[in-house]
Parts: structure tokens; sequence; C-alpha cells
């Protein structure tokens, strides 16, 4: 089906394409709201601009597909394959995207706020100052993942995989990780105030400059983490693990450190809790 085939049916009507071959399609800038493209093959189509409010993409093939400054509000991606796709700068909030593969997609700027985000896989995709905030990642696959200046305010990253994930100069106020695994994970100047992070792995992660004020890190494991000058004040570290962590110069201030392993720890100019003391 071409282009103008498609346009034709659905200024007619028309709105079930389910299954339709588009490969290489141009629709650029077309208002198709509500269309449902389930497993339809959209293979390095042009979609960029197009409106697709409220869209049935699910298990569509979007492998390369251009979306630029595409308008998704409310779309169904669940299952969608959008490996190496080009979303930037594209409207994706409250979307379903739940099991979808992004693997290398470009969402850089995109908007995923409330975007329900569970069990997919995202590995080195490319968010950069992306609004995620409210979104759900729970179990999401991160890996490598660019997260450089994205805003993750109250999402939900319970037990998501973020090994070597950057997240520098992200905003993750309020956000839950409670399992979640980063290891390696470069999180300088990171706002994580108040998150949640019982029981996560941040073995060996760049926390310099983070502020964790009032975040909650208690059963979590930070052995070699670098905190350097990170703010602490009455953050939960009970049970934690910090053998080997760098904490020159953070403020911990109030911070809760019952239990907490703090073996081979460099505290050095560090301003602790009252009545803790360091060699």
């Amino acid at each position: 089906m071409d282009a103008e085939e498609l346009l034709n049916r659905y200024t007619a009507g028309e709105r079930d394409f389910r299954s339709a071959n588009l490969a290489n399609v141009n629709l650029a800038n077309c208002d198709l709201p509500d269309i449902n493209l389930r497993r339809a093959n959209l293979r390095q189509a042009n979609l960029s601009g197009a409106n697709l409010v409220g869209a049935n993409l699910r298990e569509a093939v979007l492998r390369g597909t251009h979306l630029a400054q595409a308008v998704l509000r409310l779309s169904n991606l669940i299952g969608a394959d959008l490996t190496d796709a080009n979303l930037q700068q594209a409207d994706l909030s409250e979307a379903g995207i739940r099991s979808a593969n992004l693997t290398r997609t470009q969402l850089f700027q995109a908007n995923l706020k409330e975007a329900n985000l569970s069990e997919a896989n995202l590995d080195s995709a490319a968010l950069r100052e992306a609004n995620l905030s409210e979104s759900s990642l729970s179990r999401t696959k991160m890996l490598g993942c660019d997260l450089t200046g994205a805003v993750l305010d109250n999402a939900n990253l319970t037990s998501a995989l973020l090994n070597g994930a950057i997240l520098e100069n992200a905003s993750m106020v309020d956000a839950v990780l409670s399992g979640a695994t980063l290891e390696g994970a470069d999180l300088r100047d990171v706002d994580l105030s108040r998150a949640r992070l019982k029981g996560a792995n941040l073995v060996n992660v760049n926390l310099s400059r983070a502020n964790l004020r009032g975040a909650n890190l208690s059963w979590s494991s930070l052995r070699g983490a670098n905190l350097r000058g990170a703010t602490l004040y009455r953050a939960k570290l009970n049970w934690s693990n910090l053998s080997g962590a760098i904490l020159t110069e953070a403020v911990m201030i109030n911070a809760s450190l019952t239990y907490t392993n703090l073996r081979n720890a460099d505290l050095s100019g560090a301003i602790l809790p009252d009545g803790m003391t360091h060699e």
C-alpha cells in the first residue's frame, strides 16, 4: 500500500489498516489520529511530524522509522519494534509502550511523561533531556542508556537494569529505584532527593556531587561508589554497604547509618553525623 491509497481510504472514514505493508512510505506531517496500524510494517517509513494521537501501533514494525516531532500521545505501542527509530522531540505522553523494543532509539528531548515503558528494552537508547516524569519504567532494560539531563521526577524504576547508564545532571526527585541495578552508572550531579533506592545495586557508581537529600538507600550496595561532595543530609543508609566508597567532602548531617558498612571508605573532609568521627 502506498501513501496515496492509505490517505484516500482514511479520508473516506476507514481507520483499520492492521498488518498493512507500509515500509518506506512517506506520511510526514499527515493527520492520522486513532488509526489502527496494529502489526503493520512501517520499517524505514517517514512519519516525521505526523499526528498519531491515540493510534494503535501495537506489535508494529517501526525499525529505523522516522518519527521526529510526531505526536503519539495516548498511542498504543505495546510490543512494537522501534529499534533504531528516530523519535527526537516526539510527544509520547501517556503512551503505552510496555515490552516494546527501543534499542538504540533516538529520543532526544522526547516527551514521555506518564508513559508506560515497563519491561521495555531501551539498551543504548539516547534519551538526553527527555521528559520521563511520572513514567513507569519498572523492570525496564536500559543498559548503556544515555539519560543526560533527563527528567525522571516521580518515575517508577523498580527493578530496572541501568548498568553503565549515563544520568549526569538528571532530575530524579521522588523517583522509585527499589531493587534497581545501576552498577557502573554515571550519576554525577544527579538530583535524587527523596528518592527510594532501597536494595539497589550501586556498585562502582559515580555519584559525585549528587543530591541525595532525604533519599532512602537502606540495604543498598554502594561498594566502591564515588560520593565525593555528595549531599546525604537526612539520607537513610541503614544496613547498606559502602566499603571502599569515596565520601570525601560529602555532607552527611543527620544521615542514618545504623549497621552501615564503611570499611575502607574515604571520609576525609566529610561532614559527619553528630557523634561520628573518622581517622
